[in-house]
């Protein structure tokens, strides 16, 4: 990643640009994206919550989702997995995860499979369950499948992109992300009708960027003429479209995609074998994964005493480290006032409790890596 060049290449494409309106560029980028991630069809916006907000209004209103369906979501998630369930009058359920891979498995769906309406699982920190298993199970019970894959770029299961196991996925180009827009975010998809849909919801609810054979077929419908055509809304929308900066980075970002997989899957190994070797720290079982890409490395203590020599360690050493994503959701202070039914979450409380991450940048030295494995032993 050449961060310099970078910045010329768009104060270029800036200054030569006729408008910077969303237009060709974010196109050529949602074109380019879907190839990558081996997906029909992507839908560019402003960030990742955005793009989790725009799947669920368009899954409402192409009657996928009812009003006041029950939404399974991870107790280890971040806010904008949860508030927009919570924002469209559905219901958040919150299921407890498994804490070798912290992600929720068939096991602790199996629990409440029977109560939910949708699955929208969070791939958490380039990590996955038996997510192959996963979709089996909410097929048979007839829930519908969605994911949010924003923290999880490049990961795979038997060599599949994971964002491709559910109906449609969401992702994340914020700036301490896999790749970057700044701000920014995509939603993919095989399905056109959800396709059309998250389009006309992305920008106010009109026809303007759907196929001219469907908008006829709108026209026609609700007897709309020529004239009054560019101003006419069909359905729920927002207006969170991108710019053409968004879509010039994004292009400009994807062929990085490869690189930085992989050095994230390097570093990620070398910083796995240290936590395993250490009896205080908790490991991963993820040998079911082909790749493992992820922006930031968790660690998990055993216990309070282990949590809190390592807390001291990491910082004491002056590197930067966090709590594990928004720790229990459940716990968080706008679910408590919003959600009657909280639930219990023990191992997300351990990950709450006993856990936090440092960054697993594609651009770490070699001094570096050696100096964080050193501290993880």
């Amino acid at each position: 990643m050449d961060e310099e060049d970078t910045k010329r290449e768009l104060a270029d494409f800036i200054l030569s640009a006729k408008s910077l309106s969303m237009g060709l560029m974010v196109k050529k980028f949602e074109e380019d994206f879907a190839a990558k991630q081996q997906r029909r069809y992507a839908v560019c916006v402003n960030s990742g919550g955005s793009a989790n907000l725009l799947l669920l209004q368009s899954l409402m209103n192409i009657g996928e989702i009812r009003p006041g369906a029950r939404i399974g979501i991870s107790a280890l998630t971040w806010s904008t997995n949860v508030t927009p369930v919570i924002q469209l009058g559905l219901i958040p359920v919150a299921i407890d995860i498994a804490i070798e891979s912290l992600n929720v498995g068939t096991e602790q769906l199996s629990e409440v499979l029977d109560d939910i309406d949708v699955y929208f699982g969070t791939n958490v920190l380039g990590f996955a369950s038996d997510i192959d298993k996963i979709r089996e199970c909410c097929e048979a019970a007839d829930v519908l499948f969605i994911e949010d894959n924003c923290e999880s770029l490049g990961s795979s299961v038997k060599d599949k992109l994971l964002g491709n196991f559910g109906k449609a996925a969401t992702f994340s180009f914020f700036v301490a992300h896999h790749i970057s827009t700044i701000e920014g975010g995509m939603i993919v998809t095989d399905d056109t009708d959800l396709y059309e849909a998250l389009l006309m919801a992305r920008a106010n609810g009109w026809d303007r960027n759907i196929p001219a054979h469907r908008q006829d077929k709108l026209r026609s419908r609700h007897s709309v003429d020529e004239f009054y055509a560019s101003y006419t809304f069909y359905d729920l929308s927002f207006n969170i479209r991108p710019t053409e900066i968004t879509g010039f980075l994004g292009c400009s970002q994807l062929k990085y995609w490869d690189s930085i997989v992989k050095a994230r899957e390097k570093s990620f190994k070398q910083f796995h074998d240290a936590i395993k070797a250490n009896e205080r720290l908790r490991s991963y079982e993820l040998g079911h994964m082909s790749t493992v890409s992820c922006f930031a490395i968790p660690v998990i203590a055993r216990d309070k005493d282990a949590f809190g020599y390592y807390k001291s360690l990491f910082m004491d050493n002056g590197v930067e480290i966090r709590p594990i994503i928004a720790g229990n959701i459940a716990k968080q202070p706008f679910y408590r006032k919003y959600v009657s039914d909280i639930g219990e979450h023990p191992n997300c409380d351990i990950v709450h409790q006993h856990g936090f991450y440092f960054t697993n940048s594609p651009e770490l030295t070699g001094d570096q890596r050696r100096k964080l494995v050193a501290l993880l032993d």
